[in-house]
């Protein structure tokens, strides 16, 4: 028996719509839609976006994200403007023990540590 997968459910915080708009904008194709939740997915990254506004969870929830290259990522974060279009927090690049990581906070306040790893 092998664990295959885990997939947490991500609270979209007040606007649905925008979240689903952000997250396809960020990379992630919407592979199905029942509603109130939406499946993500990109490469081997998978998560559920879940109709939910609960600003107390969602600003103590967070992910860990490995990407192959932090600079990359952020500077096409920056590019297409998605912190002035969604209001999103994108942070600098840091080191930190586990790896280089840029932090963006999205609409609901949930913190997604993006991490440079192999």
């Amino acid at each position: 028996m092998q664990f295959l997968s885990l997939e947490p459910f991500v609270p979209s915080g007040s606007n649905f719509t925008d979240a689903k708009q952000f997250f396809q904008e960020l990379g992630f194709t919407l592979t199905w839609d029942a509603g109130d939740y939406i499946g993500f997915e990109r490469d081997a990254c998978k998560f559920i976006l879940q109709k939910y506004d609960h600003a107390e969870f969602a600003q103590n929830f967070m992910l860990n994200v490995k990407v192959s290259d932090v600079e990359e990522f952020r500077n096409g974060l920056l590019s297409r403007k998605l912190p002035e279009k969604y209001g999103v927090t994108v942070g600098q690049p840091t080191q930190q023990p586990y790896g280089k990581e840029v932090n963006v906070i999205d609409m609901a306040g949930v913190c997604w540590h993006f991490v440079e790893g192999s």
